[in-house]
């Protein structure tokens, strides 16, 4: 009886299978597919404490694939991102790129916004060979493995890289602060505050700057930082470089004022958010400085901040231009890719040139994956931020 059983149910197992594809019901490869949409990955910061970053990405990639597909879409196929959550942490950012990839079947992933958690991400899209770009990832190792010099061929980036901007910053301290000396706060556990200090730090001194000490703090920890503070006060240096994100960012300058430290603070674009505002107060951020990737006001970006508010009801940030710039960087690459073959859509990423960008023009470097583009400096005056000058790369 076990025989005959097991012999009725496999020919009834094979009779349904023919059945069902003679119904023409197995699916087709999503490769295949012409009419499926293009699912595109988004490995963001909903939550967890660069959740700000995140948010303005997805709203802006969310914008430009509506943008795209009320024109058609691109290669006749509506585009559609698939949004996950690493809540800010580079843990959940392997598992979430491992999930978009293998399970959602995405074409491409744009995120991470931070360093380190984009860093996370970079051996599952290489193992996978499916092209990433980062929109605000800034350290230099994502696309160029420092050991060996060579360039990680599956990601690519939206934005200048560390070095760089810290060269900004530091010529900036030394020319228009007039600091002869400065002090250093680094989140120990950051990739982009290590990258973006180590940066500063060897310009301000080819510059014959003195640096009189640095510091350490632990980001999601810390947050009585008067001990380091009181520290750097009794060095008395003209100009503190705080290379960190928004929240720990507000904390430090805050506290440091209650402690009568009046010379200026200065950071990168990590200081790019609203909330750096309500977290420090107005007057505390006074006589500080960032450097940025774009500046809402520049006349450049006037539709996209149109557009932008008109759909959430929000003023953009620095990082909302570059999801924006990302996801329109991912629609030209496919349709110069004529497709999303990974191969081809890594080479179109690869050999792009002169795309008109709202942060500016973008050229990849096929060396570095590395776009070259302006920075701007921007100063906090009585709760507002201005635009103090652009750089161009050198």
């Amino acid at each position: 009886m076990r025989i005959f059983g097991k012999a009725f149910s496999l020919g009834l197992i094979a009779l349904l299978s023919v059945s069902l594809v003679g119904c023409g019901t197995t699916p087709k490869p999503a490769s295949t597919d012409t009419s499926a949409p293009i699912k595109v990955g988004g490995n963001l910061e909903l939550s967890g404490g660069t959740a700000m970053f995140g948010q303005a990405a997805q709203n802006a990639i969310n914008l430009a694939f509506e943008q795209q597909n009320a024109k058609g879409g691109v290669t006749g196929r509506q585009l559609q991102l698939v949004a996950a959550d690493n809540k800010s942490d580079a843990g959940e950012s392997t598992s979430s790129v491992t999930k978009l990839v293998t399970q959602d079947k995405v074409v491409a992933v744009i995120g991470s916004m931070t360093s380190s958690v984009t860093l996370a991400a970079v051996p599952v899209v290489t193992d996978n060979k499916i092209p990433m770009i980062s929109p605000s990832g800034t350290n230099s190792k994502l696309t160029v493995n420092p050991t060996t010099g060579a360039v990680n061929a599956w990601v690519f980036r939206a934005c200048f890289i560390d070095p760089f901007q810290g060269q900004v910053a530091a010529n900036f301290a030394l020319n228009n602060l007039k600091a002869k000396n400065a002090a250093v706060i680094i989140d120990q556990k950051s990739d982009y505050s290590k990258g973006l200090a180590e940066a500063f730090v060897a310009n301000f001194k080819k510059g014959n700057g003195v640096i009189t000490g640095t510091e350490q703090y632990v980001a999601g920890s810390d947050k009585d930082f008067r001990p380091i503070l009181t520290r750097i006060k009794a060095q008395n240096p003209d100009m503190v470089w705080l290379p960190g994100y928004y929240q720990e960012v507000g904390l430090i300058v805050k506290q440091a004022r209650e402690l009568g430290m009046k010379m200026p603070f200065m950071g990168g674009d990590g200081w790019d958010d609203p909330q750096l505002l309500n977290i420090a107060g107005a007057e505390p951020l006074n006589n500080t400085f960032y450097c940025d990737h774009v500046a809402t006001d520049d006349p450049a970006l006037a539709t996209f901040v149109k557009d932008y508010k008109a759909k959430f009801n929000l003023e953009p940030n620095a990082m909302a231009a570059l999801g924006y710039d990302a996801a329109n960087l991912l629609i030209k690459a496919i349709e110069d890719a004529k497709g999303t073959d990974p191969e081809k859509l890594r080479l179109a990423l690869e050999n792009m040139k002169g795309f008109k960008g709202v942060g500016g023009e973008i050229t990849i470097d096929p060396k570095t994956h590395n776009p070259q583009k302006s920075a701007v400096v921007k100063e906090y005056k009585s709760g507002k931020v201005t635009f103090v000058t652009r750089v161009a790369p050198q």
